[in-house]
């Protein structure tokens, strides 16, 4: 599967369970762990559960292989790696906390509506 595909199958998922300010940072030439990284937020522990959950499931649909998923049970940063598609699934407190956005500020912001998605 190619990383668009990836990356669409996470963005829709995230946005069918209603996350919040879903933001995709192209990773290319900055980190070596992931081309790039998906960044959301529901707003209780159960919504950021089920985001993850969904995301998940809706990549294993499109043949993606899951390497990893962390953080699900505590539900407040839930981190699931998909290979080269990082998505990383925060309870709103700890997104604001973090940050990922800031620490990442060079990496450029991939627009979720552009034609990579589509």
């Amino acid at each position: 599967m190619e990383k668009p595909k990836i990356l669409q199958a996470a963005v829709e998922a995230a946005d069918d369970k209603k996350a919040e300010n879903i933001v995709v940072l192209d990773m290319h030439g900055i980190s070596l762990i992931a081309d790039y990284f998906m960044i959301c937020h529901g707003n209780s522990d159960k919504q950021v559960q089920a985001i993850a959950r969904e995301v998940k499931e809706e990549a294993e649909k499109q043949g993606a292989y899951v390497k990893r998923m962390e953080g699900f049970d505590e539900a407040r940063w839930v981190l699931i790696d998909l290979g080269d598609v990082v998505v990383h699934v925060f309870h709103r407190d700890e997104r604001v906390y973090y940050n990922l956005e800031r620490l990442w500020g060079d990496a450029p912001e991939v627009d979720v509506q552009s034609e990579l998605l589509s």
